[in-house]
């Protein structure tokens, strides 16, 4: 039986070489629990040990179980009728199976039923299941929520929901985006008033809903009358109930096995969660932050799925007496794949185990707040580096995916474009990474002042101080010009003073901090492995090109977009 973790020892080198006992510390507030919950870990080596276990399951599941039933979760698909929504038999036998083996609560405190297990171990097992099918993942991955309940909500709200999203007694939807609010989440205009009683009550009508059949919602609705822009939006709970009627769900052209909904609501009850007018600004750009990581680990995980079906075929498909993998030019591209592919999940790894340790000391800090202001400077540094990895990992993760499934179609040829053929699912599955939970441009936008601002430069110094490279030789020669590059690009943007121009090449420095963080990463790892150094030559062979590209473009201070575009958009323009 096929086990996606046990046959990918790339997941399992990655989770071993990773210093990971900052974050179990921290997690495991100092092994506070072992003496309370026989299961809890008693030392770090206890703790990598349980999460190794707990992937074995995962990966057992996802190779034995999901992955023979994609094909038809997507050829059947969600459906919709009389007002209620059914999901593919599938996609309901798999998270009965997870659910029995009590992965429903994978973040969760053990306290409420949950298995504690921290973000960078949830990103390997959101990339394992979606490997097996991208569609499941919008199911397991959206837990999200319970954490959001978790970090936020009062120990009444904890009590009576976090215990039924850990037994998996409950499917969750985050209801956020409106007919006429996609990325602009500061536009939200559904409505919440109090009644005559105090209870909170929802009306109107949001779209694109993922999982919006779903028993427990949170919803994030204009809370203040008369008020405009994110400061008027409080987040709600929402137990579906008769107020609240889904008008339709989309006909999608992947990730068919997960329901998208458009939700109207009618007086609904909702309680508050946290503070009023903190909606946007602080709790759902937590939720959405989480969201976007899990969207950068299913990105990986759907681009495994594709590079190993192109790798296989191109060794089973003859042509010219021998195996197309065997010519030169799909060779290149089945490499390149593999490389971007480990790239990634180095890339995700590293922002999943930021962001565990920006939790940690938050929670600890709450925890024990005699000790806010001895952290006070590193929640504040590990706040900046988690606000620019996160953006920076879904772009890159999302868009890699989409060129994986792209040349790996390639590498099929005819037979790609068919539907006999798992890799025509995973390009279609692939192309929304890169527009839900934020499209790539947004994702742009907010990493640009981080990389302006010098958290990118500040952090691969901290790399090289922390980790020994001096037995890398050449290689560390050439990721540190990289470095000298991407700090003479933002130099030379920040000298313009046109915040115009730097927007024109937001994208292009975005890419080429990208290419910076992922060539120190995989030069961090080459220390431990001689195929992560072949790995490491390889990816920065290819990224000497892009980053040269970059900055001549940034430095080359043409103008011609902004003079010249207006008039080839225009149409109407008579042409000489």
């Amino acid at each position: 039986m096929a086990n996606f973790y046990r046959d990918n020892s790339d997941i399992g080198f990655m989770l071993k070489t990773l210093d990971l006992s900052r974050v179990v510390e921290l997690k495991e507030d100092g092994f506070a629990e072992r003496d309370e919950f026989p299961y809890a870990p008693r030392d770090v080596d206890d703790a990598v040990d349980s999460y190794d276990r707990v992937l074995e399951i995962v990966g057992e599941i996802a190779g034995g179980f999901v992955a023979p039933r994609a094909r038809e979760v997507d050829e059947t698909g969600a459906t919709f009728a009389a007002g209620e929504v059914t999901y593919p038999e599938g996609i309901r036998a798999a998270v009965e199976r997870l659910n029995q083996a009590d992965l429903a609560g994978f973040t969760l405190p053990r306290k409420y039923g949950g298995i504690n297990m921290p973000t960078t171990v949830f990103s390997a097992a959101i990339e394992i299941i979606s490997r097996a099918d991208a569609s499941l993942m919008l199911v397991f991955g959206l837990q999200g929520l319970g954490e959001t309940i978790s970090k936020f909500g009062t120990e009444d709200q904890k009590r009576r929901h976090l215990p039924r999203f850990a037994r998996g007694e409950v499917v969750g939807s985050m209801a956020l985006t409106e007919p006429d609010s996609g990325s602009d989440l500061q536009s939200v205009m559904m409505r919440a008033a109090q009644d005559g009683n105090g209870v909170w009550r929802l009306n109107g009508v949001k779209r694109f809903i993922t999982n919006g059949c779903g028993r427990i919602s949170l919803v994030m609705a204009r809370s203040e009358d008369g008020s405009s822009g994110g400061r008027g939006l409080s987040l709600f709970i929402y137990e579906r109930d008769e107020h609240m009627k889904i008008r339709r769900i989309e006909h999608k052209l992947g990730i068919t096995g997960s329901p998208t909904c458009e939700l109207q609501f009618n007086d609904a009850p909702a309680e508050l969660l946290g503070r009023r007018k903190f909606g946007l600004v602080k709790y759902t750009i937590y939720l959405m932050n989480g969201a976007r990581l899990a969207v950068a680990a299913q990105a990986v995980g759907i681009a495994e799925a594709a590079y190993r079906e192109a790798y296989a075929y191109a060794g089973d498909r003859v042509q010219f007496k021998k195996p197309v993998r065997e010519f030169t030019v799909i060779g290149e591209m089945l490499t390149d794949m593999r490389v971007a592919i480990e790239a990634g999940r180095a890339l995700v790894y590293e922002t999943s185990r930021i962001v565990d340790i920006k939790e940690g000391l938050e929670d600890r800090v709450e925890r024990h707040p005699e000790l806010a202001r001895d952290l006070k400077d590193e929640c504040k540094r590990y706040e900046r580096l988690a606000s620019l990895f996160t953006p920076i990992t879904k772009c890159y993760a999302t868009e890699m995916a989409n060129k994986v499934c792209y040349d790996a179609i390639q590498v099929h040829g005819g037979v790609g474009f068919t539907r006999e053929f798992n890799v025509e699912r995973h390009y279609r599955d692939a192309r929304i990474t890169n527009i839900y939970e934020g499209t790539t441009q947004l994702q742009v936008v907010a990493a640009l002042g981080g990389i302006i601002g010098g958290v990118v430069s500040e952090r691969l110094g901290e790399y090289e101080e922390e980790y020994d490279l001096t037995s890398l030789g050449a290689l560390l020669a050439r990721v540190q010009g990289f470095r000298t590059r991407l700090e003479a690009a933002v130099s030379h943007l920040k000298e313009t003073g046109d915040a115009a121009y730097q927007e024109y090449h937001a994208t292009r420095l975005v890419n080429l901090a990208a290419d910076v963080i992922n060539s120190y990463l995989l030069c961090i790892l080459a220390r431990s492995s001689a195929r992560k150094r072949a790995v490491a030559e390889l990816y920065t062979a290819k990224a000497a090109g892009r980053i040269d590209a970059a900055l001549a473009a940034i430095r080359s201070d043409d103008r011609s977009f902004f003079t010249c575009s207006g008039r080839v958009l225009d149409t109407d323009e008579e042409v000489n």
